[in-house]
């Protein structure tokens, strides 16, 4: 009797998940057809697919924003009902909350732009793409050091250490690859600091990630104060990348735009997620980072270095978070301001916990956080009825509520925060 106990505890836990689940996708198309539907102002909402100068030009898409919504929040409701009502694979659940997630984002900009200036589509996906580029690369970093076993609270640390160190190198000297790989090196720094404290001296790793986190703060923004605005144009006006466009691949239309002309910082973005998942999934190195992650003691057994292991990861992600950072200055604004990571860093965070600590799912997650960042962007300029404070907040409700409402039951690796001792 005492072994069925769990297994009846999980597969209650599973049921009362599964029916919240549903509630929600229901609750979502209600608020499609009576807030989107019902109260869309006149007019269509209309969407452009073509920036000033493209060599093809796409139709815009003009939408009923009521009609369109009330199909979309039933069709929202009925998949709630599936969800509900039958036992689904895990892929036909995934596909089930995108329809949903979809229909709502689709409903929710009908109702937006009703009537008023169309919506720049492939402006707002631009956006969107960069503004991601920071929370998958620091969501990355997030991957390789808990996959190791070590908690990394310290990304929004690192994205500062790597902005500002971008920004004063490349004004000092003139060089954007210089800064570049500066501001990877300083995220790398703090990596390592996190590693020494974390593994040689066992300290708390979360309290030690916000402590890092606060030490980054205080040091660039007393450093700003200091050295970058007395001296702003030697040392806080550093070039910016331009953008390369990819030939054939950035003409195409729509796409082109979006994945194929963009900085160079796009395109690392693109390789270091496609290193960091397959060097995880399918090489040896990464199944021995995440034995080390999973069973150090285990791994030890077998000759697996496991403090080395995991060293040269956090090391690895502070590198990789350090390039986050060089993108909000020399890959954006051309400048580095107090605190410019905005806690993008716990948005970076919280995606790789959204994204099951893989990195395919991590990059998933900080997409949708990057859409709700340019979503704010973009309505601002439409003339969006939702106050532009309440759309300044989009980032970190969706974070709370994609944390809080879809993580689930999602585990992290076994041994993930805790320090290993060899006997």
């Amino acid at each position: 009797m005492t072994a069925t106990i769990p297994v009846v505890h999980h597969h209650r836990a599973a049921i009362d998940r599964k029916q919240a689940v549903a509630g929600i996708f229901v609750m979502l198309g209600l608020v499609d057809i009576f807030v989107f539907g019902f109260l869309a102002d006149k007019g269509d909402a209309v969407f452009t697919f073509t920036l000033n100068g493209a060599a093809v030009s796409v139709p815009d898409l003009s939408l009923p924003p009521g009609p369109v919504s009330e199909g979309l929040g039933a069709l929202s409701i009925v998949l709630g009902l599936l969800y509900a009502g039958l036992k689904l694979a895990k892929l036909s659940r995934r596909l089930a909350a995108t329809g949903v997630m979809l229909a709502f984002i689709v409903s929710f900009l009908c109702w937006c732009d009703a009537g008023r200036i169309p919506l720049p589509f492939v402006s707002l996906m631009q956006t969107t793409m960069l503004a991601s580029i920071p929370l998958v690369l620091g969501a990355l970093s997030g991957c390789l050091c808990e996959r190791s076993g070590v908690i990394n609270i310290a990304i929004e640390g690192q994205l500062l250490l790597g902005a500002f160190a971008g920004a004063v190198i490349a004004s000092a000297f003139g060089s954007i690859w210089l800064g570049l790989v500066t501001g990877s090196l300083a995220g790398g720094l703090l990596g390592a600091l996190l590693a020494v404290f974390a593994i040689r001296y066992l300290v708390d790793q979360i309290i030690l990630g916000v402590v890092l986190n606060v030490f980054a703060s205080g040091l660039t923004g007393y450093l700003y104060d200091q050295a970058l605005v007395p001296y702003e144009n030697r040392l806080n006006s550093p070039p910016t990348f331009n953008s390369i466009k990819i030939p054939v691949l950035g003409d195409i239309p729509i796409i082109g735009p979006i994945l194929f002309d963009s900085t160079i910082f796009l395109y690392i973005t693109y390789a270091a997620v496609a290193l960091v998942h397959i060097g995880l999934f399918k090489t040896r190195w990464g199944l021995r980072v995440r034995a080390v992650g999973e069973h150090p003691t285990a791994a030890d057994t077998v000759g697996i270095r496991v403090l080395f292991t995991r060293y040269r990861n956090v090391i690895l992600g502070g590198l990789v978070a350090g390039i986050g950072g060089a993108s909000l200055t020399i890959g954006s604004v051309g400048s580095f301001g107090k605190d410019i990571s905005s806690g993008q860093g716990y948005i970076a965070l919280a995606a790789m916990i959204f994204g099951r600590w893989t990195p395919l799912g991590a990059t998933g997650a900080a997409l949708l956080f990057g859409f709700s960042v340019a979503l704010a962007n973009v309505l601002g300029t439409i003339g969006c009825p939702i106050p532009s404070d309440f759309l300044l907040m989009l980032p970190y409700v969706a974070t709370i509520i994609a944390v809080a409402g879809f993580v689930g039951r999602s585990q992290a690796p076994k041994a993930d925060g805790q320090p290993y001792v060899k006997s």
